[in-house]
């Protein structure tokens, strides 16, 4: 499993690179702003749009309309559609992830792409396609895909970072069984639209590439810092105050003793088992089943005590687990 997944595991299925806050990330998500992912994929979408407009116009007997149709928050895995072969797509690569941009065109779109391309009646609608595409029709589906993901991919510090050539389109057969790596996406959809006929493309990206290049800024509002600089100002502003007092229920898990099966089996109601004096004291803080907190267990006065160490660390208890426990 690489970095990324990892990541993505651990995040509870969301694709940040870092979880930029420990605590309430694990509760909530990637990042808890689904308004600001919108407002920088909808800006990526609207500085894009031109340049697709324009390198595809420069290639077609008859102008093609491209309008931003659709933002939403997706998943990468809904980049295929359930029982939909005729769709093509690709998946293109950066130099910061495997899979940065995923591509799609529904049938429409090609069978408009056809027409233009090939000197068609600008007048006479095109009939759509019910069958897997050729090889030329994929063909003319990367001129598409192409001019899109130059123009997403922008210039200097600030792109992508998309590697070209990309791979060939696929559909039909590849198509279904094309295996994507799941995690949280943003979905930008253009509509193509000429006399001949309306046609969808869709851009599908990363949330975790998405921040990394373009989620500082978005038109209109200021770099926003980061939450480890003033964790309680920064999440204040993200949710109402009502949700920040909202109650949750801790819990601290103490390692009691390790047991033989043999001897788990003789356990009996009323028994007390004692904690050893090197038992560890270690403990984990948790909210919703979900770690939060690696603790010490202990006492001061009468009362039993948890003091928090560090932030929970998965992969950290994971391979402590892989080290057996001295006897």
């Amino acid at each position: 499993m690489d970095s990324e997944a990892e990541d993505e595991t651990m995040i509870t299925g969301n694709e940040t690179a870092a979880p930029r806050n420990p605590i309430v990330e694990r509760l909530i998500g990637a990042t808890g702003e689904p308004d600001h992912l919108l407002k920088a994929a909808r800006s990526l979408g609207l500085r894009a749009l031109p340049a697709i407009r324009e390198s595809l116009n420069e290639q077609v007997s008859y102008p093609i309309e491209i309008e931003m149709d659709e933002v939403s928050i997706s998943r990468m895995a809904e980049a295929k559609r359930p029982g939909i072969e005729n769709d093509a797509l690709v998946v293109a690569s950066s130099a910061t992830s495997p899979d940065a941009l995923i591509l799609i065109a529904d049938s429409n779109a090609i069978a408009l792409l056809v027409s233009a391309l090939f000197g068609g009646d600008p007048n006479t609608p095109v009939m759509p396609i019910d069958r897997p595409l050729t090889s030329i029709e994929l063909e003319l589906a990367s001129v598409v895909f192409e001019a899109a993901a130059k123009a997403l991919n922008g210039s200097g510090v600030r792109a992508l970072s998309i590697k070209f050539p990309m791979q060939s389109a696929i559909s039909g057969k590849d198509l279904r069984k094309l295996i994507i790596r799941d995690g949280p996406a943003v979905r930008i959809s253009f509509t193509m639209i000429a006399p001949s006929g309306e046609g969808r493309f869709t851009v599908m990206m990363p949330q975790r590439v998405l921040l990394l290049h373009r989620g500082d800024t978005v038109p209109g509002e200021k770099a926003r810092p980061e939450p480890e600089d003033t964790p309680g100002e920064v999440w204040r502003e993200r949710f109402s105050e009502e949700v920040m007092r909202s109650a949750v229920r801790l819990e601290a898990t103490v390692p009691l003793a390790r047991m033989t099966l043999g001897e788990l089996t003789k356990l009996y109601v009323g028994q007390v088992i004692e904690m050893p004096e090197t038992a560890p004291t270690s403990t984990k803080l948790s909210v919703r089943r979900k770690p939060l907190f690696t603790c010490e267990f202990g006492r001061l006065g009468e009362k039993y005590t948890v003091q928090i160490i560090e932030p929970y660390d998965a992969g950290k208890e994971f391979m402590a687990g892989l080290v057996p426990a001295k006897q």
